[in-house]
């Protein structure tokens, strides 16, 4: 199931939407559903929320 950040407000502006998979995260541009998706792995996508956490 994809979701978008919580910073999303919902006018249009730049924003990702995420899917979690059994592997890591699946990351579209919300505003393009149907163009490409970027595919994280686990670790990957974990060290990435983690940095994110720590700002």
């Amino acid at each position: 199931m994809w979701f978008t950040s919580s910073y999303s407000n919902g006018a249009g502006g730049e924003c990702v939407e995420c899917a979690l998979t059994g592997d890591g995260a699946l990351v579209r541009d919300s505003k393009t559903s149907d163009a490409h998706v970027i595919a994280a792995g686990r670790n990957a996508w974990r060290s990435f929320v983690q940095t994110l956490k720590h700002r």
